[in-house]
């Protein structure tokens, strides 16, 4: 099939799926919000009924002591709960196990993901194992493929930038073939979520960094993708105009807890935002790059953002220069191209100011064929992007990222 054809082919698939997405349930997450609000959710889980909860998180967590505070609630609130602390910073298929027998066995009747993107993706993939135990994780890679109601689920974010209290979306590597799944599917939205600032006051500066522009990732790439509708476009402008005027001030004083409760809400309006407008290729290849490697997710979306904007060129300068002027980095008399080329200067800047590396020193030259396909294999046809990428230019990409 001719690559003109092959095209035309994902933009219909695209089509119908967009359409598809307006028959589908888009609430938000009720939300509990607020310094303190995560001392509230043991009450609020004992209102609904529930008197045996798994808690998700990891063991640098743990160690923190983090929990110990909600774990206290819990108690007096007579809630048994059960703590799954096994996750690894790329959750793999072996943790969604441990994770849904643990629940099972224990007799569980709903979950508590407390932590970052990785525990959040852990519980949610369990989740549905517990509801689809006939189903593998694999088989569950993809689109619409859980379909099923979910135990009740409360995320309790601890970074800023996920997103995942708000999304469809959990990523899971297999360890035998060193590739992430992703799984999308409404059914694994959270229905419950805990926006406490607190929480996110001792991360390091290089997390509160990395997890920002993670954010920043997912509400420009729904942005300028083509399956927008009012409500993302919207959370889309709201989270990046947020994490422009926040994340900076977040780095460089973790206890600034105005510009931490703003990064929070711009990490969950981001979740929103791509959640059903959907991300592109910086993921595509950054989620590869995970698998392969173990990158930590925000640090490559960072550093490969600007890389692949400035590829999409004019099929983005339009909306890439709306949100230059969104943030007020343009000046009058200028084109859009000049606006677009502004934005992605800005996003430079950022990384700059806030230590992130502009390359990767790790990329080997005979996994560039594997990570090629991979990324093309997650991007076409599942992400509506500014314009369709083809292995040639995939791999010209992945070498401008290499040191």
């Amino acid at each position: 099939m001719c690559w003109a054809l092959k095209k035309a082919g994902y933009r219909i698939t695209q089509g119908l799926l967009k359409v598809a997405m307006c028959f589908m349930d888009w609430r938000e997450p009720e939300l509990l919000e607020g310094e303190g609000a995560v001392l509230k959710l043991p009450e609020f889980i004992k209102n609904k009924g529930l008197k045996r909860i798994l808690v998700v998180t990891d063991k640098g967590l743990m160690g923190l002591h983090l929990l110990d505070p909600m774990f206290e609630e819990l108690k007096k609130q007579e809630i048994e709960f059960f703590v799954y602390d096994g996750v690894q910073p790329n959750p793999t298929i072996p943790n969604i196990e441990e994770c849904k027998d643990l629940y099972i066995n224990n007799k569980c009747e709903g979950i508590i993901a407390f932590g970052g993107g990785s525990p959040m993706d852990c519980a949610k993939a369990a989740a549905a194992r517990v509801v689809k135990p006939k189903q593998s994780v694999r088989k569950m890679r993809g689109y619409l493929k859980v379909n099923k109601k979910l135990p009740p689920f409360f995320a309790v974010p601890t970074t800023a930038g996920t997103g995942s209290e708000f999304t469809l979306a959990a990523v899971v590597t297999d360890p035998e073939t060193h590739e992430k799944n992703a799984i999308a599917d409404p059914c694994i939205r959270p229905k419950y979520a805990v926006l406490d600032p607190a929480l996110t006051i001792g991360l390091p500066p290089h997390i509160t960094s990395t997890t920002g522009m993670d954010a920043l990732t997912h509400a420009v790439e729904a942005y300028i993708g083509r399956s927008n509708v009012k409500s993302t476009i919207k959370y889309a402008e709201d989270a990046t105009k947020l994490i422009h005027e926040n994340l900076e001030k977040a780095y460089n004083n973790g206890k600034d807890m105005e510009a931490r409760r703003n990064m929070l809400l711009a990490s969950f309006y981001a979740g929103g935002a791509f959640t059903r407008a959907f991300v592109g290729y910086v993921h595509a290849i950054a989620h590869n790059l995970g698998g392969m490697y173990g990158t930590p997710h925000g640090l490559a979306n960072a550093v490969i953002l600007p890389y692949v904007l400035e590829w999409y060129g004019p099929a983005a300068n339009k909306r890439l220069a709306k949100l230059a002027d969104l943030i007020g980095i343009t000046k009058e008399g200028m084109t859009v191209e000049e606006k677009g080329r502004a934005f992605i200067t800005e996003i430079r800047r950022m990384n700059k100011a806030m230590n992130i590396p502009e390359k990767f020193d790790f990329i080997k030259e005979e996994d560039i064929p594997l990570l090629v396909k991979r990324a093309l294999k997650e991007g076409n046809p599942g992400y509506p992007v500014p314009k369709i990428m083809d292995e040639k230019e995939c791999e010209k990409v992945i070498r401008l990222l290499m040191a």
